[in-house]
């Protein structure tokens, strides 16, 4: 059954107006058209201040050093970097011009830096030239590791240089370019290394016979003999021959060749008759 209890007349429902919802976008028209002023001020700000930066003199590239470099002349290097001057500093792909320079076969490493204001250094380690190498019809010069660098001509006559023979493969010709066996160039490159640490007798390597990549063939200077030294301990064999020398010529004054391969036991062949040809790697 219900029951209806009488209305308590001492308590009053508060009459509460709804809050109204806030709005953070309640922009009237003028209120936008200050708001996009001022974006456009600020964007507009902005850009001049981009454009200011640019046409910044120190950030332009206005000067290249080159340093490291010996027998490239600065000249030379700057040939690579065609189109660097004027370029904006910070717009600037170091690694893409330094691959630039490393296209010259005479540099073995670069390195390309910004120095502010307006300068790029370039510092660059060259490839040395241990050998003058017979190719084909051509000569050229020869790194430490039996790698051709650049072909012999008359700008590099201040290089005192030993003569390789048989880097070649069938086919080299100046025409076609130089075409070299690596296992001929590897044992030439491991013989020339190992005389750097013996500078007197680099020094008295006339020439280099690499046609027999299992064996080496020296000729000293004012010696006519060939030494066949193998593939390893070349600056050892070629001290014993010439500790020995003298005592082999006393016993064969004209010798054709002498093995050194075999330790303290030197096999020597005297000379055919006079006008007979020799060949170096038999």
């Amino acid at each position: 059954m219900a029951v209806t209890a009488p209305a308590d007349k001492r308590f009053r429902r508060a009459r509460v107006s709804p809050a109204k919802r806030r709005r953070y976008f309640d922009l009237s028209g003028r209120r936008f058209t200050y708001v996009a002023l001022g974006l456009a001020v600020i964007l507009y700000g902005g850009y001049r201040g981009v454009q200011s930066v640019l046409r910044n003199s120190g950030l332009t590239v206005s000067r290249i050093t080159v340093t490291g470099n010996t027998a490239l002349s600065r000249e030379d290097v700057e040939t690579r970097l065609e189109g660097l001057r004027g370029m904006h500093m910070l717009a600037i792909d170091l690694e893409e011009w330094r691959q630039k320079v490393l296209e010259s076969p005479w540099i073995e490493t670069a390195n390309v830096r910004r120095v502010f204001p307006g300068s790029i250094d370039v510092q660059v380690v060259e490839r040395r030239p241990m050998a003058v190498g017979r190719i084909g019809n051509a000569l050229y010069l020869i790194d430490q590791r039996g790698g051709v660098i650049d072909e012999y001509g008359g700008s590099h006559g201040d290089f005192d240089l030993p003569l390789i023979d048989g880097l070649a493969v069938g086919g080299s010709s100046r025409d076609s370019g130089p075409m070299v066996d690596e296992a001929r160039a590897a044992l030439a490159g491991r013989l020339m290394a190992s005389l750097q640490a013996h500078p007197d007798l680099a020094g008295r390597v006339s020439q280099i016979d690499v046609t027999n990549p299992r064996d080496a063939v020296v000729i000293l200077e004012g010696d006519t003999a060939l030494i066949r030294v193998g593939t390893d301990q070349f600056a050892e064999r070629l001290q014993s021959y010439i500790d020995v020398a003298p005592a082999l010529r006393d016993q064969v004054p004209n010798i054709d060749y002498v093995d050194v391969r075999f330790g303290e036991r030197f096999f020597v062949k005297g000379q055919p008759s006079r006008g007979a040809s020799r060949k170096g790697g038999g």
